[in-house]
């Protein structure tokens, strides 16, 4: 139990919301980095609008890129969350969020971040009915089933945020609310608490486990088999296709789960410093690569951009 003054004091930051530290010591860092969120975060509007426009055309209308187009939305929504906030702190003298701003970025962010993890898990088991049961694979990835695995993702990534996000935002904090990121994030936000946060470490580790081990986990089983499949294939037309789509995932994979690693270590052992450039890393550039990767080594891909841009460029000249 805190004391009783702490309670009183708990809400403080309710009243004048918190200071974003960031890379405040460093001016000229800021200077760069502004540039960097802003080039990464332009580039992640135009590249996945444009899978998402993409997926509109009719061969497109497949189960991988109807879980891909869930991909973009999701990673534009994620990364508007936290980038235009962001640019305002490196750019003016201003580095604040109020209290109602923070709530909302970290249910936000969350809920994005983790149905991202399910999502992939659910990408990789797309690929591998695909390669193993291609006779199979229109009957078995139906509309219906793709819907409904598509709604099991965002429900859970929701569940995660309003478990997760609810546990740490009734931490009393005794009026501390000088933030030393530029994010609101949970290891952050525990190290604000000014009472006992073994508890919700423990959520933490939890919630790692469901949403940071076992998706990877079932990722690779769905490699291997999806591997020796390839490996069978007598065409090297298609083995190519098959290793071509996959390794794109496989590479997503790889750079998402990556760089949020730090949601398994305590918080005890959590430096701000390599924090901030981790979750850098995954709020910006993580979600801008995506559909650059799936993009640069898909063929229908390109052929459906293609098809677009010659179509416009047509009617420009008519």
């Amino acid at each position: 139990m805190p004391p009783a003054g702490s309670i009183g004091r708990a809400n403080d930051s309710s009243l004048v919301g918190f200071i974003l530290l960031g890379f405040s010591d460093h001016p000229l860092l800021e200077a760069i980095l502004f540039v960097f969120v802003l080039f990464f975060y332009l580039l992640n509007l135009v590249g996945n609008f444009i899978i998402i426009i993409l997926y509109l055309d009719p061969p497109l209308h497949t189960p991988m890129y109807f879980f891909l187009g869930n991909l973009s939305f999701l990673d534009l929504c994620f990364t508007t969350s936290l980038a235009p906030q962001t640019l305002v702190n490196l750019r003016g003298p201003e580095k604040t969020i109020t209290y109602g701003g923070c709530v909302i970025q970290l249910y936000i962010s969350l809920a994005l971040g983790s149905t991202e993890c399910i999502l992939l898990a659910v990408m990789a088991l797309d690929r591998y009915v695909a390669v193993c049961k291609p006779l199979h694979y229109v009957v078995v990835m139906n509309p219906w089933l793709c819907q409904q695995l598509a709604s099991f993702c965002w429900l859970s990534g929701l569940a995660n945020s309003l478990i997760h996000a609810t546990f740490t935002l009734q931490l009393p904090l005794c009026g501390n609310h000088r933030l030393d990121h530029f994010i609101c994030e949970v290891p952050a936000l525990l190290k604000l608490a000014c009472v006992d946060t073994a508890i919700n470490e423990l959520v933490l580790f939890v919630v790692s486990i469901l949403f940071l081990l076992i998706p990877p986990g079932l990722i690779l089983i769905s490699s291997g088999f999806i591997t020796q499949a390839v490996l069978r294939l007598q065409s090297v037309e298609a083995r190519h296709k098959a290793c071509s789509t996959c390794s794109s995932h496989l590479v997503v994979v790889v750079i998402f789960y990556g760089t949020i690693y730090m949601y398994l270590q305590p918080t005890d052992t959590y430096t701000h410093d390599r924090g901030k450039f981790i979750s850098l890393c995954y709020t910006m550039v993580t979600p801008t690569l995506n559909p650059i990767i799936y993009s640069l080594r898909n063929k229908e891909v390109k052929e459906a951009l293609k098809k677009r841009t010659s179509g416009k460029l047509c009617s420009l000249w008519r």
